[in-house]
């Protein structure tokens, strides 16, 4: 089911006022940087008797016409909130979905830590869950059920970002009441952290690259990270969203494409208890699938195309799942 055309406006006014105020929420002198061959805006500020550096983003025109609101009045915080709380409410009114307590606190939290400025993107079930305001489409409630909160990001960030977390994420988890979860890494270094007594769970993890390390650090986060396979493809280019909590919560997530041509390959590479989730892989990329053929074909096919020409591994994943699910393979038939 489609949400109205006033409903989808609404959810982009909330995502724009975000936005605005994420580029203005820096206090100092912003100032662009060139670090390994790339441009990056900072925003350089005086504590004590520190001078420290504030990472605010990748260069682009749009961000530059932010710095430039940037240096103008910013928004008063308390109209801010007000105007932002209106727009979540008009929206879960309108039936999309929203955050329980639980997960909202946890992401709010990590956003005002820093973990989606500095590189962290929202994956999993929760993406999935935003990608309804995204493209004003009302997915089933059943493909959006999860507790488990998962992030991910480019472990070689540390050689662009020179900042952190702030506070700290172990001191952030710690007022949340999540602690370090026993894995399976022989150096006890914990990739997962858990609500006390039982509740949500928060997963960081990182594409495995050239790298066979199963666990890795993230150094702006100051957190470890599970590697996985094809995780790559699913968080380059991600996209601003807001998760609906409160006055809302500015975040990261996959491009809807790539999450839907991930999944296809997730799931040919589940085993064990990981095969209960297959059937939910399916439907989640079929149901995105379903919108984007018609809504954005020309980028659904760039993915696609992208992930098969990633390699004889990439391909022979997605073909097997589309010998297995033909009525996706006939969907992406239409996009071409």
């Amino acid at each position: 089911m489609r949400y109205p055309i006033s409903v989808h406006t609404v959810y982009h006014d909330l995502l724009e006022a975000h936005r605005q105020r994420a580029a203005r929420s820096h206090s100092g002198t912003p100032f662009l940087k060139k670090v390994s061959g790339g441009k990056y805006w900072y925003a350089r500020q005086r504590v004590g008797g520190k001078i420290i550096d504030r990472y605010i983003g990748p260069d682009s025109d749009d961000l530059r016409t932010r710095i430039e609101d940037m240096r103008e009045d910013i928004e008063d915080e308390k109209v801010f909130e007000r105007r932002c709380a209106l727009l979540v409410a008009q929206l879960r009114a309108a039936g999309l979905v929203t955050l329980d307590r639980q997960t909202g606190s946890i992401l709010s939290a990590m956003a005002r830590a820093g973990v989606f400025r500095l590189g962290g993107t929202l994956v999993g079930t929760h993406a999935f869950r935003l990608y309804g305001a995204e493209l004003g489409f009302a997915f089933a409630g059943t493909l959006a059920v999860t507790q488990d909160v998962d992030i991910a990001a480019f472990e070689n960030l540390k050689l662009a970002i020179h900042d952190k977390a702030d506070p700290s994420l172990a001191e952030t988890f710690k007022a949340l009441s999540l602690e370090p979860a026993p894995g399976l890494d022989p150096k006890g270094r914990p990739t997962r952290w858990a609500m006390r007594g039982g509740g949500a769970m928060v997963d960081f993890l990182a594409p495995r690259m050239q790298s066979r390390h199963e666990v890795v650090r993230l150094d702006p986060l100051n957190v470890y990270a599970q590697t996985l396979p094809f995780l790559n493809f699913l968080i380059a280019d991600p996209i601003p969203a807001v998760a609906l909590y409160r006055s809302g919560v500015l975040v990261q997530i996959p491009r809807p494409e790539r999450y839907a041509i991930h999944k296809l390959i997730v799931a040919q590479h589940r085993s064990g208890a990981g095969l209960g989730k297959v059937a939910k892989d399916f439907a989640q990329a079929q149901a995105l699938i379903s919108v984007l053929v018609e809504d954005r074909p020309q980028e659904l096919t760039i993915a696609y195309e992208t992930a098969l020409g990633n390699g004889p591994k990439w391909r022979e994943a997605i073909e097997q799942a589309l010998k297995q699910r033909p009525e996706i393979k006939k969907l992406l038939g239409q996009a071409g």
